[in-house]
């Protein structure tokens, strides 16, 4: 492996092209001690005229060209009815990395496209693995969440936005072939869909970097204690100070969804980070294109609304009851 070259693997469909190219801006802007970054998309019917604005960036920061790569329909490729519990199918193209991705690299960078770089890549890139298959980060869940896909009150929850990915390990481990056992077993309907799949089979296999590396909108809507409250992780959660830093000094900015907030690329966006986001719109091909007006229901608004006039502490509770417990029994029932 070279600490100076990184690869970098997005996955995406037509609709997330800007975002994808808002991150790319990002990952070329701050990475620039790195000697080249070479970046794969897994593709899931982009484009050609958004191809071709991705291809540019890649050139006016001069680094190798990007790589396509056709993305992987799990529906066809398991011959079953795959559901989405977020996003689109195309999120599950992360699934087939070790034989989509040329046989000769040796580590990966997964990204998810709502990401912004707000630092050099490298120091995440050269992050020693511990042994194990992928570095993520310790997700806030409680433990339904966990019973619902076979784990243990304690086991780790990761967010699979940022994974930093062992493809050696990830292929002697036959880590592709169990994520495909685990999903037919469940005849597809899997709680939060790949990513749920990826914990059910990686659980034991993950290396917890610093939330820094990943910091996920939770961080900026709740404070650390709130947090504790709403989500009620397992034990061995991150410290507040950790948290802290994710904060005021995020490597990564990841705009994850989140009832209390809106993301960067919507309307009304009040994130603390939203103006960096921004800002590398104005630096991308995508720099005259208007933000993308809220398609949240009206009944969920309200609702949203409602709890948000309510006294801060017994909206965090009540919500953390719905998180915590409702909505992963609604979870089981679903996907029986």
């Amino acid at each position: 492996m070279n600490p100076n070259i990184s690869h970098i693997v997005y996955a995406s469909d037509d609709k997330f092209a800007e975002i994808l190219g808002v991150s790319l801006v990002s990952l070329y802007e701050n990475s620039k001690d790195m000697d080249d970054i070479v970046v794969y998309v897994l593709d899931s019917g982009i484009t050609d005229e958004n191809r071709k604005r991705l291809n540019s960036i890649s050139e006016k920061y001069e680094r190798a060209q990007i790589a396509w790569i056709p993305a992987q329909d799990i529906s066809k490729v398991l011959a079953m009815e795959v559901k989405v519990d977020r996003g689109s199918l195309s999120q599950y193209a992360r699934l087939f990395v070790s034989s989509d991705l040329p046989s000769d690299i040796d580590r990966v960078l997964y990204l998810d496209c709502d990401i912004v770089v707000n630092k050099s890549i490298k120091e995440l890139w050269n992050i020693d693995l511990q042994g194990k298959t992928i570095a993520a980060l310790n997700d806030a869940f409680s433990s339904q969440y966990r019973a619902n896909i076979g784990l243990q009150k304690n086991d780790v929850m990761f967010n699979s936005g940022v994974m930093l990915i062992d493809l050696n390990r990830w292929k002697e481990t036959k880590v592709e072939e169990r994520l495909l056992r685990f999903i037919e077993s469940k005849n597809g309907k899997i709680q939060q869909g790949d990513q749920g799949a990826l914990n059910a089979v990686l659980s034991h296999d993950t290396y917890c970097f610093e939330p820094r590396f990943n910091a996920v909108t939770i961080f900026y809507d709740f404070s650390y204690k709130e947090l504790l409250i709403y989500r009620k992780p397992a034990e061995g959660y991150y410290k507040m100070e950790e948290i802290q830093v994710a904060v005021y000094e995020p490597a990564i900015i990841h705009f994850t969804t989140s009832f209390l907030s809106k993301r960067p690329w919507i309307v009304g966006c009040q994130h603390r980070y939203v103006d960096v986001w921004l800002k590398y719109k104005e630096l991308s091909p995508w720099t005259e294109t208007t933000l993308w007006n809220d398609s949240t229901s009206i009944v969920k608004r309200i609702i949203v609304e409602m709890l948000k006039r309510l006294p801060r502490k017994m909206m965090i509770r009540i919500c953390g009851l719905a998180q915590a417990y409702g909505r992963p029994f609604r979870n089981r029932l679903t996907i029986r």
